[in-house]
Parts: structure tokens; C-alpha cells; sequence
């Protein structure tokens, strides 16, 4: 078997094998059971593409059970790759190559794979009652089930048993280092340099440890398999040419540490300290942890008890002064709901995380999905307008968080931002930003005595006075009753809350004009088709537009960031092209808005699968809305 003929493909899918000179890009998917170490492998086979100078993207497919039973399908665990020498938009549609580390994990993926493409199996997992956990009736390396690929079968099991001896581990700590010499064999497949991966071992076990030493030799020694195999001819190296980047310093980057760093920095740029109140919730709660070992910046966070007290406690922060940021997933988002009426009642700053997951209820925990827009723009009772900001990948979460800070301060407004599990969970190679390319913020608190009350307001942004409490002479009451426009205190008056309403709303639909108008993402600003997407559908809806257009067909991509208020110029845009195809994965909700705003007679690709969205997906819809083959 030859690995260079089958490993990638250069542009779209394809069922024929490819030669080494086509390839430009190689979507590998490890996958196996929940304790297997699979998401450590394929963090750890990213980090040595990124040192390598492929532009990568990564898609960690986590099972929703904390622990279910070994060998079930429910308990797989996977980690798909995409990397080239071109520029890597998406975690890819079909992989190329799957390591299957248990029966369960072939039955959950193997009909993803591209035909023709390469399967390696761990030959030691498939016992046959392994086999029929998974769900297989008959095995099916003998039963043709697996007959469009191309199949490699090694005991990846007896291999680490065999290569931990003689460091006088535990047969269950032996088996533990399958996931280093896979890593080592896809290492060898790849061309990649393993010093990142071993001095990871020796960090997080120490250089004279057994288990650590036993890992160590595990990765060497399927890095050594590989290099025994290609005597015989079985599988061949592949080597790519690293990517011509913008100079900087770059680095591997997931979604939920480049916005807790924007947040981080929005404070700063802002001047001011943060308080991240929060409760754990699945995909939301990295947040909290990567900013609880930021407190040299001054952050402060607090691990609430349930989501009410989490939000109050954030919006007690900004009350105070500070910046108050929460965090959390929509059946989280749900339940700070009426904390967010207060927020919007008392005219705070506040900053609220929504991480996306499948739904409705608990739903799809640990799967992607982009149900929440109706919340986040809608969910509320009263006529309770809020910013609402999407970001589109990893690495834009930075500047989206600092965006979201931004509005929260100027306006004296909640903001919510809305990312995903498929954003969060992902990483991307990144280009460290220099903060001297940033425009500071600063607050400005009021402490002028004289004519205060707390609804004061600016003329052109209507975002009222911020007094710390404890100011001399700026004593004051601030709550969820309404208050009246002229002094602050309680008012029942109905002409009143009339002009309050008003003033909230319009303060909000202000909000259009101090934000860019909406550009092209690729493409014309006028044609035949318009796709429009929105947070993680960028890559895929970037890539099959520009497919297209390779093709010939007049066809582009619009991404909106500003979910709400729209910007200025959309409605106008949209009209500019003759068809409008909204892509979202949800059931339409970004497409009602836009038809709700515009009258603009769009159509839908829609997808609630739990799973992203596919470039074929997206270019089969533009073929048929355009009559093209």
C-alpha cells in the first residue's frame, strides 16, 4: 500500500487517489475510547504541525458521558486535523486517514472516511466481544464492510505492552502509552519533528519517572515501526511544504483561550480590573480556567453556585466599578436571563459569554451547534435590546472579546458574545497580536457633585453617568424598578416608561453607526448569489465560495459579526445580488431575522446535527441555486 497516493487531496473531495505532488492538504482523524488519550494525541500531532509551518485546523469531537463504558460508541472520543501547505480554513469534510483504537470507534466513523483512504486499526482491540459491543455483527475486517479502503492493521496494544516492560509499569499504565506510539507512527507517516511531544512527556511526568519514561519510549518506538515498515513497502513518509505566512510570532491557539485573552485585554485597553463570575457548564467553563491563572492582570474570578448568582455577582462587580464578565452555554444563558433584565434595567457594563452547544435542555453537551441567536437578540421580557457580537473562528475571538468590552463600557450596556463548541474546542495557528496596534479605551467615572443623579446621559451615545459607590457626594440607588428619566428614582408614570423604553432601544439601534459597515468576505459586493453566514460557518462557507468562483460562478460570501444591531449598510447589501442563501447550523434563525429586517426573500442551509458544517454542503447548495453542475 502507498500512503503517498492516498493521505490528501488538492481542492474538493475526490473518490480517486491522488500522487504526492498534488498534495496541498491531509485530513487525519484519530479517534478511540474516552480514555484512550485521543485528544492529547491529536493536540499534540497539531502542536507539531504548527512547529512544522502547516497551516492547520482541528475539530475535538468530545462524547457527551464523563465516563462511559469501554467500548461503547457513546464513549468515542475523536480529534480530526486538517493541515496543508495551503491556507486551512476548516477541520475538513472527509478524512483521508482514520486511526480507529477500538471497534466502536470504526463503527462511529468509518463511513466519513473518503473513499479510497486509509484506515489504521489497533488489530489488539478487536476481541469478539469488543466487536460486538460496538455494534458489528461480524467482524468487519473479514465481512467487506471496510472493502473501499485501504486498510493497516497493527497491534498497537501488544506494541505498548511490549515496549513498556522493561520500565516496571502497570499493565493498565502500559496500555496507557498506545496514544504516544500512534503518535510516534503518524509522527514518522508526517515528517514531523517529536521534540515538542517529548519535552510535554518529560514536563508533565519528569524525566526519571517509569510512566514518563515508558511514554517516552512508546513514542519512539512508533516512530520506529514506520521506519521499519517502509523497507517492506507498506506505507511511505509524506512531507509538506510549510505555508508562506505574514511575519510575527505565531502560535496554536483554541477559541476559549483566545477570547478569555481578549477579555483580558478589553479590560486593560479599558482600564479597568475584571471580576469573571461563573459557574461550570460544558463548553463554557475553559473560560473560567484559563482567566483564574491571569490575576497578575487584575482579574478576579468566582466560581458561583449556580447561574443567577454567577450573573448577579458580575453585575454587583461592575456596580462596583470593575468589569463584570459571565460566562456560559445556553441552558446557562436561560437561566441568567432575568439577571441580564437587570443589568439592561440598571444601565451597567456587563459582558456575557454564550459557548453554543446543541439543545434545546441539556441537549448535545459536548457537540456545536448555533441555536442561541433568538436568545441572545430576543430572549427577554420587556423590550430589553442588547449588542450581540459573533466571533467566526479561534483566533478572531480575541478581537471580538475586546469589541464586546468596548461597546459594554462605552454604552453602559450588557453585551452578549456568542462563540460555539466548535470554536471553543478548536484551535488554529495565530499571529500574536501587538497591543500597541489597539486603541485604548478608558472609562471615565464620574465625580462631578454637582446636578448628579445616575440616568444623567450622554448626548450622543445616551449611555448614563458610572459612579463608583463610595465617590463623596455621588451617593445613589440604582435597582430593576423603572426609573424616572429626570431624577432616577422610582417612577410608575406611563409617559415615562414610554420615554425610557425609547431611550434603551434607541440607545441600543445607535449602537449601528459606531460599528463598520458590512464588507464582502470574498467575492463582489453585488452578483448572481450571496451566501451569508454567521460565528463557525466562516471556513466552510469560504472555501466552497471560493471553490466556486474557481469555477466560474458568480458567487460570494458575506459573514456578519454584528448580529445585532445589523450594520447600517446590510439591508442594502443583501439587495445587491439576485439570491441570498443564509448557511447556519440551526433551524433558521439568522435567515428570519434577515427576512424580518429586509423583506429580503432569502433562502436556507440549514443543519442541526451537532456536527459542522461541510464545504460540500455548502457548494452543492450554490450549485443548485445557481443551475450548475
Amino acid at each position: 500500500m502507498n500512503l503517498q497516493a492516498e493521505a490528501g487531496r488538492k481542492g474538493g473531495p475526490s473518490d480517486a487517489p491522488v500522487s504526492k505532488s498534488d498534495l496541498d492538504s491531509i485530513v487525519v482523524r484519530f479517534a478511540g475510547d474516552s480514555g484512550d488519550g485521543v485528544q492529547l494525541l491529536g493536540s499534540q500531532f497539531s502542536q507539531e504541525t504548527a512547529l512544522a509551518g502547516n497551516s492547520l485546523a482541528t475539530f475535538p469531537d468530545f462524547p457527551a458521558e464523563i465516563r462511559a463504558p469501554t467500548g461503547t460508541t457513546y464513549g468515542v472520543s475523536a480529534f480530526q486535523i486538517n493541515f496543508g501547505s495551503r491556507l486551512i480554513k476548516t477541520a475538513g469534510d472527509q478524512p483521508d486517514v482514520l486511526v480507529a483504537l477500538n471497534p466502536a470507534a470504526l463503527m462511529v466513523n468509518y463511513k466519513g472516511l473518503r473513499k479510497g483512504g486509509l484506515v489504521i486499526l489497533d488489530s489488539g482491540a478487536f476481541k469478539e466481544k469488543d466487536i460486538k459491543r460496538a455494534g458489528f455483527t461480524i467482524d468487519p475486517r473479514l465481512d467487506g464492510t471496510l472493502k473501499e479502503f485501504r486498510v493497516l492493521e497493527i497491534d498497537i496494544s501488544a506494541q505498548a505492552l511490549e515496549v513498556a516492560k522493561p520500565f516496571g509499569v502497570s499493565q493498565k499504565e502500559a496500555l496507557r502509552t498506545k496514544n504516544l506510539w500512534t503518535l510516534g507512527l503518524v509522527s514518522w507517516m508526517y515528517d514531523r519533528e517529536m521534540k515538542s511531544t517529548m519535552e510535554y512527556v518529560a514536563r508533565k511526568f519528569g524525566a526519571e519517572d517509569p510512566i514518563g519514561k515508558a511514554n517516552a519510549a512508546a513514542l519512539n518506538a512508533g516512530h520506529a515501526y514506520g521506519e521499519t515498515h517502509e523497507l517492506s513497502g507498506d506505507i511511505a513518509p509524506v512531507s509538506m511544504p510549510s505555508v508562506k505566512v505574514a511575519p510575527g510570532t505565531y502560535r496554536l491557539v483554541s477559541g476559549a483561550e483566545s477570547l478569555a485573552w481578549g477579555l483580558a485585554a478589553g479590560a486593560q485597553l479599558a482600564n479597568l480590573e475584571m471580576v469573571l463570575a461563573s459557574y461550570p457548564i460544558t463548553p463554557s467553563s475553559p473560560i473560567l480556567h484559563i482567566l483564574a491563572k491571569l490575576k497578575q492582570f487584575g482579574i478576579t474570578t468566582f466560581q458561583a453556585e449556580d447561574e443567577i448568582a454567577a450573573c448577579c455577582a458580575a453585575i454587583g462587580a461592575s456596580y462596583g466599578g470593575k468589569l463584570g464578565v459571565t460566562a456560559s452555554s445556553g441552558p446557562g444563558i436561560a437561566l441568567k436571563t432575568e439577571a441580564i433584565g437587570l443589568a439592561i434595567s440598571t444601565e451597567l457594563p456587563l459582558v456575557i459569554v454564550d459557548t453554543q452547544r446543541g439543545g434545546p435542555s441539556t441537549g448535545l453537551p459536548t457537540k456545536t451547534e448555533q441555536s442561541d441567536l433568538f436568545i441572545a437578540v430576543f430572549g427577554r421580557n420587556g423590550d430589553a435590546p442588547i449588542p450581540v457580537i459573533a466571533s467566526h473562528s479561534p483566533g478572531d475571538c480575541f478581537d471580538v472579546a475586546i469589541e464586546a468590552v468596548r461597546l459594554a463600557t462605552k454604552y453602559m450596556t450588557p453585551v452578549m458574545i456568542l462563540s460555539d463548541g466548535y470554536i471553543a474546542n478548536a484551535a488554529e495557528p495565530w499571529l500574536i497580536p501587538s497591543m500597541k496596534d489597539y486603541t485604548p479605551f478608558p472609562v471615565t467615572f464620574r465625580t462631578a457633585t454637582e446636578g448628579f443623579h445616575p440616568f444623567l446621559r450622554d448626548p450622543h451615545t445616551l449611555a448614563r453617568v458610572w459612579a463608583k459607590p463610595g465617590t463623596p457626594g455621588l451617593m445613589h440607588r440604582i435597582g430593576g424598578i423603572e426609573k424616572d428619566y429626570n431624577s432616577g428614582n422610582i417612577s410608575y408614570e406611563p409617559a415615562n416608561h414610554q420615554k425610557m423604553t425609547d431611550t434603551r432601544t434607541a440607545k441600543i439601534a445607535n449602537i449601528a453607526n459606531d460599528i463598520p459597515e458590512q464588507d464582502v468576505a470574498l467575492g463582489e459586493a453585488k452578483g448572481k448569489l450571496a451566501v451569508v453566514g454567521w460565528g463557525s460557518t466562516f471556513g466552510p462557507i469560504n472555501r466552497a465560495v471560493s471553490n466556486m468562483r474557481e469555477k466560474g460562478l458568480d458567487v460570494s460570501h458575506i459573514h456578519i459579526r454584528h448580529v445585532w444591531p445589523l450594520p447600517r449598510n446590510l439591508g442594502a447589501l443583501l439587495k445587491s445580488y439576485d439570491k441570498v442563501l443564509v448557511a447556519e447550523m440551526n433551524n433558521g434563525q439568522m435567515l428570519t431575522l434577515l427576512k424580518s429586517q429586509y423583506l429580503v426573500d432569502a433562502k436556507s442551509l440549514l443543519k442541526v446535527s451537532g456536527q459542522p458544517l461541510k464545504i460540500e454542503e455548502v457548494s452543492s447548495a450554490i450549485r443548485s441555486l445557481l443551475g450548475s453542475n
